[in-house]
């Protein structure tokens, strides 16, 4: 479509070369001109784009929903599918309507057909976490961020969600070296933010506290981290030693995407831990935005992050933020 409104461009600038030298030099020559040049250029159009489907009335139509722009976009990247603005367009949309496997494979297109672009590179990434089903960061996500900072070191985006990769896969010395040196590129509440999770990483790792780097003061750890105290009920039956336990902090009454998840296995329990923004499937919305959380654990047989048969959960708990009170969750028997 876009070719097709170029060459009319170029169709209409030659015509009108075309009719001004013709007026100059005779209008037979006008006539001559214009005879020759419209045909071959419209020939060319044709050859090029084929007869443009822009001009059918049903394209030029407003669509009626966001599932009939959907549809549109769709059927235009079946025709051409060479459009990485396109793709990444339809992938947002699909995240939009929570359909996180099809934004995955979107976005993924729009990364493929743009391979220097390091924001797409980034989205692509964190499309693929948001898919997955404990939204963790694979391997080939890891990667594709990793190479990113090695063209861009800078690049605050990659930065973030690497260290977060770290976090998930427990390399907590791994995310404070990501994270360090993203703090001179923020100022105001997003370095404290920012100090405030290097901070527990370091704790985590059972590394020394940085006071060097601190140049503003540091939050308390409650404003944007919650402790959580995790045990078994009893009576809840022996576990495969390959079951996994989730603590999942999401917001009340809202979507049930957590805005902070770790997974432990079975066999680290009971768990102490720390839950904060570094633990965010999504840094667009994470926990120290909001005024409260509720918190549950969650003993997956599958290591499915998502609820099914023969899971045991412990009762949801609702804690106001900040807090620097831990929160006690049991798995109990009952099961979800």
């Amino acid at each position: 479509m876009l070719l097709f409104v170029v060459l009319a461009i170029v169709l209409t600038l030659a015509t009108v070369v075309a009719l001004t030298w013709g007026l100059r030099r005779g209008a037979s020559r006008v006539a001559l001109a214009v005879t020759l040049l419209v045909p071959v250029l419209v020939a060319g159009m044709y050859m090029l784009v084929g007869t443009p489907q822009a001009l059918d009335p049903a394209e030029l139509a407003a669509p009626d929903s966001l599932d009939d722009a959907i549809a549109r976009l769709e059927t235009d990247l079946q025709r051409d599918p060479r459009q990485p603005e396109g793709w990444l367009l339809l992938g947002r949309a699909y995240a939009g309507l929570e359909r996180f496997d099809d934004a995955r494979d979107a976005i993924a297109r729009a990364a493929k057909l743009m391979p220097e672009d390091d924001a797409v590179q980034v989205e692509a990434a964190q499309a693929s976490a948001r898919a997955a089903p404990d939204r963790r960061f694979d391997a080939a996500a890891v990667q594709t961020l990793r190479d990113v900072l090695a063209r861009t070191p800078d690049h605050q985006h990659a930065r973030w969600y690497l260290g977060i990769a770290q976090r998930q896969a427990g390399d907590d010395a791994g995310a404070v070296a990501t994270w360090t040196p993203l703090l001179p590129l923020l100022d105001g509440a997003a370095a404290d933010a920012l100090r405030t999770q290097i901070a527990v990483a370091r704790t985590a790792a059972g590394m020394p506290a940085d006071t060097a780097s601190q140049t503003t003061e540091v939050a308390p750890a409650g404003a944007h981290s919650v402790r959580v105290r995790v045990r078994l009920d009893p009576a809840v039956a022996t576990l495969p030693g390959d079951a996994t336990v989730f603590v999942i902090a999401r917001q009340p009454g809202g979507p049930p995407m957590p805005v902070a998840v770790q997974r432990h296995p079975v066999s680290a329990l009971p768990l102490d831990i720390v839950l904060g923004d570094g633990d965010s499937p999504m840094p667009t919305q994470p926990l120290s935005a909001l005024d409260a959380v509720e918190i549950v654990a969650r003993i997956s047989r599958s290591g499915d992050a998502s609820r099914s048969e023969g899971d045991f959960e412990s009762a949801p708990v609702r804690v106001k933020l900040p807090t620097d009170a831990p929160v006690d969750v049991t798995v109990s028997a009952t099961r979800p």
